[in-house]
């Protein structure tokens, strides 16, 4: 079997999870999925970044511990992730001493045996809110484009990571497309900051200041900074220490998907880490945009931060998965606002694959039982399939979409201008069972719970993909689906 590996970023623990995590897993979770589909052996893993200052500073305000802190909020990220039927196969702490610390440890020592760490004194400006060491260049007016404030200017003692020693290599693994960068307009912005804003980076704080994190090996006053603890957790968590067997079968990453934010840090340093390693780098960094509600940036203190659970418990997980994935381009910025929410909801959902389900199958429980015969619109679904694989392979989840429904919009077509409706025979009904079943395994990867609740309730059991015994007879029961919401 082909593997597949894919990660999404891992979530920083100070906070409930917003709706641009969500838009993370489910891309990540339709890639797995589709993969899965293709009968193709998949390692799905995401997780969570647990270090750091923040976190330290938040629990002391709340008359916490930090692991009392980030016990809670994992909890918040794993119900998120189950209430989006998100399929990962494991989920790695930076926290678990068991799991995660041996990798980073041994990855440390790796780039010690290299003579990549160095120690050194180091003045530089610091964001606390991106918990980062920032150039002049990073920042707007002097303050943090991100965090709207004014670094710090601090001096420390460091270890640093000599990754300049990687600066060509890195060039032409981008200008190469070995290290494929999707968009491809953010390569080139990673080529600026190799010729303009590249230099060795911090791999440590000392304890004093970063007391909540992995210790330096054999420096018990330094604490491990944020890029050799939490991209390690890609290594990690697909068995670097502990599972050397399911660790070959799947390194590296196929695809790992990242927001904007994060780029220079998973194209350069993490990169870099890898070779220092000695280890196969990623194939493909996926960059995915931000989320605005009603063209505003969400911040508490405007008030406009939308909960993904909300939004779940009002419309259902498949809408809210069908709406991050058509309405929003995967690699731009979106907005999400109620209105927008309601029409695609009632237009896509409510008047289109549930309309059509609805139609089908109310005409198939009035036959009794349909004997699924030769299917005469074969021709019709490869087009629709070939045109699916193509926006799937290219990571167009919204042109993916598109493509089924199209093929609804065809069928739906079909029912009213040859009238189906009106008195069909069986060789009409199996045809359209024929078309349900193929719409059902292409929103496998999108919408999980109505593809299945499509094949289960037709065959009473799950089907495999283009599954050829289809010469069987089927009774099949009336589907509601997406019950149409009132502005």
């Amino acid at each position: 079997m082909k593997k597949f590996y894919i990660t999404t970023a891992i979530p920083y623990l100070n906070d409930a999870p917003h709706l641009g995590h969500a838009l993370e897993f489910v891309q990540a979770d339709v890639l797995a999925r589709y993969h899965r589909l293709l009968e193709e052996d998949v390692f799905f893993l995401t997780g969570s970044d647990e270090h750091g200052t923040k976190i330290a500073k938040t629990a002391e305000t709340l008359g916490k511990t930090p692991q009392e802190l980030v016990d809670e909020n994992v909890q918040k990220f794993l119900n998120l992730l189950e209430s989006l039927q998100i399929s990962n196969d494991d989920f790695i702490r930076t926290s678990d001493k068991e799991r995660h610390w041996p990798t980073v440890f041994e990855i440390w020592k790796r780039l010690v045996k290299e003579v990549d760490i160095y120690k050194k004194k180091y003045e530089g400006l610091y964001c606390y809110g991106c918990e980062a060491f920032v150039t002049e260049r990073d920042l707007i007016d002097g303050k943090c484009a991100i965090h709207l404030r004014a670094p710090e200017k601090i001096e420390e003692e460091n270890y640093f990571f000599k990754m300049t020693r990687y600066k060509d290599e890195l060039k032409r693994l981008l200008s190469s497309d070995e290290l494929r960068i999707l968009p491809e307009h953010r390569a080139n912005e990673m080529m600026y900051f190799l010729d303009n804003d590249f230099s060795d980076v911090s791999f440590s704080r000392p304890k004093r200041t970063l007391s909540w994190g992995i210790p330096v090996p054999d420096d018990e006053e330094a604490t491990i900074y944020v890029w050799a603890d939490a991209l390690t957790n890609y290594l990690s968590g697909v068995g670097y220490s502990e599972n050397k067997e399911r660790f070959d079968l799947f390194w590296p990453p196929d695809v790992q998907i990242i927001g904007k934010d994060i780029l220079r840090f998973h194209a350069l340093i993490w990169p870099a880490i890898l070779l220092s390693a000695k280890l196969p780098l990623p194939k493909t960094l996926f960059v995915h945009g931000y989320i605005t509600h009603a063209g505003q940036k969400m911040s508490k203190s405007l008030g406009n931060v939308v909960s993904p659970s909300t939004l779940i418990d009002t419309y259902g997980s498949d809408a809210v998965r069908y709406f991050l994935l058509r309405e929003i381009a995967p690699t731009e910025d979106g907005d999400y606002n109620d209105e927008k929410m309601i029409t695609r909801y009632n237009s896509d959902l409510a008047h289109g694959i549930g309309n059509l389900v609805s139609r089908v199958t109310t005409l198939a429980e009035k036959s009794g039982s349909v004997i699924l015969e030769q299917f005469d619109g074969q021709a019709e679904i490869d087009t629709h399939w070939k045109r699916y694989h193509e926006a799937m392979n290219a990571f167009r989840f919204n042109e993916a979409l598109e493509v089924v429904w199209g093929l609804i919009s065809h069928v739906d077509r079909e029912i009213t201008q040859k009238k189906l409706w009106s008195h069909p025979d069986n060789k009409t009904l199996s045809d359209l069972i024929h078309y349900l079943i193929n719409l059902g395994w292409m929103l496998t990867p999108f919408l999980p719970h109505t593809s299945d609740t499509l094949i289960e309730t037709i065959f009473g059991h799950e089907l495999g993909f283009r599954d050829k015994r289809l010469d069987t007879s089927v009774s099949v029961k009336k589907i509601g689906l997406f019950p149409k919401k009132e502005v």
